[in-house]
């Protein structure tokens, strides 16, 4: 097997970000790469909430003092080096305090708006990349980029470092993960990258909808593409979140697309050595399962009822939709036999609601504020349903994850795992979710309404769960897929 020089670009890296799936699958894949007998790095921009003492980050002398151009301006830019927790993986930090020094990553959250210098931070971030490679002396062999924020990587190098030598034998793969976000912005940021006057460069790479687009970038410079669900592939035109303009250019390239599965990791969610829950169970002691429900439910002051089903809705910071439903669904809370929570990180705004609603209906509803990664773990197990309302999932809990639990997800019926959350057809026994069509209070009672019903058919609900259970989404195999391609790309470079 040919050894690959590999370098990872993301802007979310678990465990130093957590903000969605994509730290997860930056964290898991570049790992499973290395134990695979590759080499591995990696690269991340190095933002506020990152630790330094915590994740002994290291200044390299002959990283500092970068200087980087982002339109008339040079920025200086410094790199610093850490490794990746329990792992060999190098990680390398690119620091710009007046971009990167700041509170959220992308979106400000005392004005509640994006950062409107996104552009200048995230075309500061791909050429620093590639320069900080340069100053390694470390000429990958695939350069492996992930979301709008990367998308100029392979751009660049198909244009300004076009004659550069250094990347003469380095290859793209661009992953989409959210492809609802094609990082637009108004024209100017085409003026910043340096781009506007290079002989290598055609706006059609980059123009959208009259905006300069970091996505689009990404899918018409890459040397492969790779999406985290096939549907996107074999039916874009019924995914409702896909941006018009960009089903025609993912086609363009569909002989170079591919769809591949995340991974989960088993050693890290897998009831039958969980130490976060109370008691362990697997396939054939589901039954045990009850008593982390008893767990959960005295956690978030519930009497437990055996013939009720309990419902995790989880909160995300970019639901808007959640005050208009919670207030249709709690008017039946009284009639619905069901007991519902709330979790994650709840903001004020929210929280006086939810205490409303649970004074109004003590044995029914409950919430909990906190993201943390062990009452994650706490609310999978405890829970006989997860609600996810999202068509992209919060980093710790998703769809997943929560099949390996016997914990049925309702979802939306798009999105990154559409392909295999197969909804429940009582025909045939077949499935293992709950698929809502939008998210409404019309779509979430009836599914609520369903829960109940199937709850207490025990056999029909231990076969849903058992489904589930069966299910195996192990990252040796995504990793294995991304090999296929990275060996692809390299066999047909440009």
């Amino acid at each position: 097997m040919k050894r690959y020089k590999i370098l990872f670009l993301s802007s979310e890296i678990s465990p130093f970000t957590k903000e969605s799936t994509l730290a997860d699958f930056s964290y898991r894949l570049p790992l499973i790469l290395k134990d695979l007998g590759h080499e591995v790095r990696v690269m991340m921009p190095k933002y506020k909430i990152i630790n330094e003492r915590k994740y002994v980050l290291r200044e390299v002398i002959r990283l500092k003092d970068i200087g980087i151009p982002v339109g008339d301006e040079v920025k200086i830019i410094n790199v610093k080096s850490a490794f990746i927790p329990n792992s060999k993986v190098q990680i390398y930090f690119i620091d710009y305090k007046p971009y990167f020094n700041r509170d959220g990553l992308y979106f400000d959250e005392r004005r509640k708006k994006e950062y409107t210098d996104n552009d200048g931070r995230f075309i500061l971030f791909s050429r620093g990349v590639l320069e900080t490679l340069k100053l390694l002396f470390w000429q990958p062999d695939i350069i492996h980029c992930n979301d709008w924020q990367t998308g100029l990587v392979p751009l660049y190098i198909k244009t300004i470092y076009k004659e550069d030598r250094f990347f003469k034998k380095t290859s793209t793969v661009f992953t989409i993960h959210n492809i609802n976000e094609a990082g637009c912005f108004e024209k100017g940021a085409e003026k910043k990258t340096g781009l506007a006057d290079n002989k290598n460069y055609n706006e059609k790479y980059t123009e959208f909808n009259g905006k300069f687009s970091f996505l689009k970038a990404g899918i018409t410079s890459s040397d492969y593409l790779s999406i985290s669900s096939e549907n996107y592939i074999k039916k874009p035109q019924n995914i409702s979140e896909l941006p018009i303009g960009l089903i025609e250019v993912l086609k363009k390239r569909k002989d170079r697309l591919f769809g591949i599965l995340r991974g989960v990791d088993y050693l890290v969610w897998n009831p039958e050595i969980d130490k976060a829950i109370n008691t362990w169970y697997n396939f054939k002691t589901i039954s045990n399962k009850n008593e982390n429900k008893k767990f959960l439910l005295r956690k978030v002051k519930l009497p437990f009822k055996s013939d009720v089903p309990l419902i995790g809705w989880v909160y995300s910071k970019t639901d808007s939709e959640i005050f208009k439903v919670l207030e249709n669904i709690t008017k039946e809370l009284n009639d619905l036999k069901t007991q519902i929570v709330i979790v994650g990180k709840i903001e004020k705004k929210l929280l006086s609601r939810l205490t409303k609603y649970k004074n109004l209906y003590p044995e029914n509803f409950s919430f909990y504020s906190s993201d943390n990664e062990k009452l994650m773990h706490v609310i999978i197990g405890g829970c006989d349903v997860i609600l996810l309302p999202f068509i992209y999932y919060p980093s710790e809990i998703n769809p997943l994850n929560c099949l390996k639990y016997g914990t049925v997800p309702i979802v939306r019926n798009i999105g990154e795992f559409s392909d295999i959350i197969i909804e429940f057809n009582s025909q045939n026994n077949s499935g293992n979710s709950l698929l809502i069509k939008e998210y409404s209070s019309t779509e979430i009672l009836m599914q609520f309404k369903n829960v109940i019903k199937l709850f207490n058919r025990e056999k029909t609900w231990r076969i849903i769960q058992k489904n589930g259970m069966k299910e195996e989404f192990l990252w040796k195999n995504t990793a294995k897929k991304f090999l296929k391609i990275y060996s692809s790309a390299l066999r047909n470079q440009k």
